[in-house]
């Protein structure tokens, strides 16, 4: 069963076989080991400790030094026995306290130092090692050899083992063999790699003349003659149409800096329009009209903004459900969205989805509406109160109208009327399936109206346009519309919003306003119409309480406009990540129409 293990009795060992076969090895560590205690018998702390160490080790290393200067002055060589000229160079000497130094590099193999180290540690005895002792890993070997060089007989030896032009080289760098000849081979090469890693000042100036002189500088922008723009439009290259747009915008942008001498203004404008509708394929009609309304950096801006389409947007038919509830229904079908803003507090956004939007249950059931997020600021603008008549002069496809019948909660009375009855039958659908019950729907035409009927509290003029706000929707917009189309799509503005205003009563107790929009953002389209407007009848233009969007034109080009326009409002894709759009609030103050001057 064997003895058992009392684990309370600690037996004493005594030292083991090497140590009792190495007596006196306490003795010799000490040597190394820093004290423990100091003078007084006070146990040192393990700095302490180290501190007193370095006090020994710098004791050590100036005991050395002095050694080193009293030979320097006897004038004797040190020579470690079966030292190599080519290999080590060490001072050694034949007095038993002279000690061999250790290199910086070595070209003699490790095993070959070894055995001439063993060889001579006999000789040198104890000696040997108290001055290895003393000594620091930070001795010099560089300052020993200058002072004390190898023979004369190596010298020669070293010199026969150099190729000529190993030689040539030495005597051109110091002028004389002598300097050469005081180092070791390895010496020789710590320098040379020094020379050429750290260069002299003027070489350093040199260097940088010609990095100077090959650094390319910035290519003026040349324009292209006539035949190159002709041969580039047969095969465009659009990458290359896109560059030259980048460096034609950058030279006008700082013209009398950046210009190339004896090139007008007109040039550089031509080639930039020639550019452009090449590169976005917009008509050269268009291009002018959007050139004159917007700087050329927000200019490219704009036209890119048209090549990504719009954020789809739903807004929240608050008749049958509330915004947060709609939300977590979508939701839980896989569609990602969010709040569209703090101005709306019934839109939605939506990034994804993996059901289709436009069939859902919550859309057939009429929570939601697919619209734009312009198309919600007209009828925040025109404000509609309960228990009010409100006229929708074009109202296709109904998503304006149902919003109006949303804010007045199904009172009063809307009269949604379009010219197109085509149309009419989407906005019957529409109100069918959003819960609509207070609107009646009309197919009239709108510049007859005030004869049909009039007397209206509030009047939304949603008025038909060429549509340059909602190019990345119809992109057949860039090339199909041209200066007749534009005059043709004002002169009928200017009609309809004269017929809106007829059909407004000024003594409303609540109302008498119009708003008039278009989703166009031609100047010819909204502030010339509007200005129009202001001179023909007894308006005035109010603030729309939206806060935020650009203030219309006071001024444009030759034209001057009346300066409350300022109060009108114009949204950019570029700028608002939404259609291109124009509102303006009038308020009419009295229902006499006055009278032309002839």
């Amino acid at each position: 069963m064997g003895r058992k293990l009392d684990v309370l009795r600690k037996e004493k060992r005594g030292p083991g076989r090497k140590a009792r076969k190495q007596k006196g090895a306490e003795v010799e560590l000490a040597k190394f080991l820093p004290p423990t205690t100091d003078s007084s018998g006070k146990k040192l702390s393990s700095h302490a400790r180290k501190r007193a160490a370095k006090r020994r080790m710098g004791s050590g290393k100036a005991q050395a030094r002095r050694n080193l200067l009293q030979l320097k002055k006897e004038g004797g060589k040190l020579r470690r026995p079966g030292a190599r000229a080519s290999g080590y160079p060490q001072l050694g000497g034949s007095d038993s306290s002279s000690l061999p130094l250790t290199p910086a590099k070595r070209s003699q193999p490790a095993e070959d130092y070894e055995e001439e180290h063993l060889e001579s540690s006999g000789s040198e005895g104890e000696g040997g090692a108290d001055a290895w002792e003393s000594m620091g890993d930070d001795g010099s070997d560089e300052e020993m050899v200058d002072d004390y060089g190898a023979s004369s007989s190596e010298e020669e030896e070293v010199g026969t083992l150099l190729l000529p032009i190993e030689q040539a080289a030495r005597k051109q760098k110091s002028g004389s063999p002598l300097a050469w000849d005081s180092l070791s081979e390895d010496d020789s090469e710590e320098e040379e790699e020094e020379r050429v890693s750290s260069p002299s000042k003027g070489q350093k100036e040199e260097e940088d003349a010609d990095l100077q002189l090959n650094m390319e500088p910035d290519e003026q922008f040349v324009l292209p003659s006539g035949e190159e723009v002709e041969r580039a439009a047969e095969l465009p290259d659009l990458q290359l149409i896109h560059q030259r747009i980048k460096d034609n915008v950058e030279v006008l942008q700082d013209f009398k800096a950046k210009r190339e001498v004896g090139r007008a203004r007109q040039e550089y404008l031509a080639l930039l329009r020639h550019d452009l509708a090449a590169y976005y394929s917009y008509s050269d009609f268009l291009l002018k009209k959007l050139m004159d309304l917007f700087p050329l950096p927000e200019l490219v801006n704009f036209l890119e903004s048209n090549e990504v389409p719009r954020p789809m947007t739903l807004r929240t038919n608050t008749l049958k459900t509330r915004r947060r509830d709609l939300a977590q229904a979508l939701i839980n079908r896989g569609v990602n969205l969010d709040p569209l803003g703090k101005w709306s507090k019934t839109g939605l956004v939506v990034y994804d989805s993996s059901v289709p939007i436009g069939a859902t249950p919550e859309y057939l059931a009429g929570h939601y509406m697919l619209q734009g997020a312009s198309s919600l600021l007209p009828v925040m603008a025109l404000a509609p109160q309960e228990n009010e008549r409100v006229l929708d002069m074009c109202c296709a496809p109904g998503g304006k109208t149902s919003y109006i019948a949303q804010l007045m909660k199904n009172t009063g009375v809307i009269l949604a009327n379009d010219s197109n009855a085509e149309r009419l039958r989407s906005v019957v659908g529409n109100l069918h399936r959003l819960g609509v019950t207070n609107a009646v729907l009309s197919h009239c035409d709108g510049r007859q109206f005030p004869k049909v009927l009039g007397g209206f509290d509030r009047v939304l003029l949603d008025a038909p346009c060429s549509g340059t706000g909602v190019i990345s929707k119809d992109p057949a917009v860039k090339t199909n519309k041209d200066e007749k189309d534009m005059l043709r799509c004002a002169h009928l503005q200017k009609e309809l919003l004269l017929s809106a205003i007829d059909s407004v009563n000024a003594a409303s107790e609540t109302g008498g306003y119009v708003v008039y929009c278009t989703c166009s953002i031609l100047v010819e389209e909204n502030e010339w119409v509007v200005d129009y407007a202001l001179k023909k009848r007894n308006v005035r233009l109010v603030p729309t309480g939206l806060d935020f969007g650009k203030e219309g034109f006071t001024r444009f080009k030759d034209r001057r406009f009346h300066p409350s326009l300022k109060l009108t409002r114009r949204f950019y894709p570029h700028t608002h990540n939404m259609d291109g759009f124009f509102i303006a609030k009038l308020k009419k103050f009295s229902n006499v129409i006055p009278k032309m001057l002839k």
